[in-house]
């Protein structure tokens, strides 16, 4: 016995015993609760590197339950490779991040760092000066009427040249369509006709995804993947060497630069020779003097933020009004009246019960999962959770969707009803808490597209429930997928059917 060990290595020996002593350690100092209040299982050195390898491919739920035994609805997460996290779904800690104290939570390095390729210095991957000069360039251009009535225009032409012809071929033909793919093209196209002024790309599902889309969703996937990673390290060596994933973000990212690039020459050149009368974003950027760099980067920005999450939220409502028929029989009435009359961008507005549907699909399945920021200075939050300068602290909407202490003991059901109160007798929509419900963000960093996102899964979720019945191909539940933004694993395959009065 004693020869075969001086047969083995010394530096294996030395691993061999380090094992055996970090087994000794965790056993000593193994968690006996399987929560401890304020944090998952967690031991020395690693943290709660077990147990988020266990859970990886249930992430959601498993900090959803963590939060749900918190007295607080807050944890604290310790893991090997990564920051101190703090989590919350409580919305007075919400508040307190994205309006209170907003200053002290910033996106910060660690997560422009994540998106910094892909996303550069646009609106939603920087913060200081360059954020305020970019935010307030924006809200101008957001609230401006002209806009808003190019923004309708284009909607109104998307829809009734391009996505209700391809529902009526659909429905003679008895075809078999994928229609979060459907609903994702339409809403690329509308973000590429208002970002830069550019007609639309091929809607049909049954050709091909155009390479510019290929390359949105390559990088969106890969950039969502760094900050999910486990070790931090081991992306940066990729990019730093060069090779797989990273190497495939570096390439769709400089497809995406020189599309972009190509289209802000020609564009400059229209408006240099008087040509452009485009009102779309790309055309305001060049005219207000800003440097080519800065509206790539922007109009990327506003591309990313606009092509999935009216998608990913239209697709969810579908799939959940066909598991409520009842509640799918009165948005239709809803429909049928007010699709009656010529819709503007305020008449839009009016469409309420389809609303609250959006926001309770929004609140069980929400367009983006969590959002992180990043303290600059030790902090405490209002429910007395300590957070270190460099923490990453996350508010997490898909878990406050999903919180007793938030929505009642039915907060798992789909229920517009929950979304009106009874006042002077008449059934209002009301106003909730947007700290309760961050799915547009809150405070200085308020989703300005709001009202416009709105607009446009009214329009089109009304337009298409008024003509057309979407039965989905499967009785199965759907996957929610987190990325950058959230997505049904697989589409949603469905038939579409013309709508009749026995079908209303």
């Amino acid at each position: 016995m004693s020869i075969f060990i001086l047969q083995i290595p010394s530096f294996l020996l030395l691993c061999i015993l380090l094992l055996y002593l970090f087994n000794v350690i965790l056993r000593k100092f193994r968690l006996v609760q399987k929560f401890s209040g304020h944090k998952p299982p967690t031991y020395p050195i690693i943290g709660c590197l077990i147990s988020f390898y266990k859970n990886q491919g249930r992430l959601l739920d498993w900090y959803t339950e963590l939060l749900a035994e918190s007295a607080t609805n807050t944890i604290v997460v310790h893991r090997l490779g990564a920051r101190r996290t703090v989590v919350t779904a409580n919305p007075r800690n919400v508040e307190y991040m994205l309006k209170t104290n907003f200053n002290n939570f910033p996106k910060g390095q660690p997560f422009t760092e994540i998106l910094g390729d892909f996303l550069g210095y646009g609106i939603f991957n920087v913060d200081g000066e360059l954020w305020r000069t970019q935010r307030k360039f924006a809200s101008h251009e957001f609230t401006a009427k002209s806009l808003r009535e190019f923004f309708v225009m284009t909607l109104e032409e998307e829809v009734e040249k391009g996505l209700l012809p391809i529902l009526e071929s659909l429905a003679v033909t008895a075809e078999v369509v994928d229609l979060q793919e459907l609903l994702r093209r339409f809403a690329f196209n509308m973000v590429l006709k208002v970002s830069l002024g550019i007609d639309r790309c091929c809607l049909d599902p049954s050709r091909p995804v155009p390479p510019l889309t290929r390359a949105f969703d390559k990088a969106s996937e890969i950039c969502a993947k760094r900050g999910a990673a486990p070790l931090f390290i081991v992306w940066k060596i990729k990019k730093w060497l060069g090779i797989g994933s990273e190497r495939q973000l570096k390439n769709a990212v400089e497809e995406i630069h020189r599309y972009v690039s190509e289209i802000i020459i020609s564009k400059k050149k229209m408006i240099e020779e008087g040509e452009n009368r485009d009102e779309d974003l790309l055309s305001r950027l060049i005219l207000a003097g800003h440097e080519e760099e800065v509206i790539r980067d922007m109009v990327i920005n506003f591309i990313m933020a606009g092509r999935d999450t009216t998608s990913a939220a239209m697709t969810w409502l579908f799939w959940l009004l066909s598991c409520h028929p009842e509640i799918e029989k009165e948005v239709v009435k809803e429909t049928k009246v007010l699709m009656e009359r010529r819709l503007d961008y305020d008449s839009l507005k009016e469409f309420n019960l389809l609303k609250a549907c959006l926001c309770e699909s929004m609140r069980l399945y929400p367009p983006i999962a969590w959002d992180s920021k990043h303290a600059i200075v030790n902090d405490l939050l209002p429910d007395n959770t300590p957070v270190r300068a460099g923490d990453r602290v996350t508010y997490f909407p898909y878990g406050m969707g999903r919180m007793e202490a938030l929505w009642g003991e039915d907060c798992f059901k789909f229920k517009p009803d929950r979304w009106f109160v009874e006042a002077n007798d008449t059934r209002q929509l009301q106003e909730v808490c947007p700290y309760k419900f961050p799915i547009f963000q809150a405070g200085p960093r308020v989703c300005l597209g709001k009202e416009m996102a709105f607009v446009q899964m009214k329009y089109v979720m009304a337009s298409m429930l008024g003509r057309f019945k979407i039965k989905p191909v499967s009785s199965a539940s759907p996957v929610f997928v987190p990325l950058l933004t959230a997505h049904m694993a697989g589409g949603l395959e469905v038939l579409v059917h013309k709508r009749t009065q026995t079908s209303m």
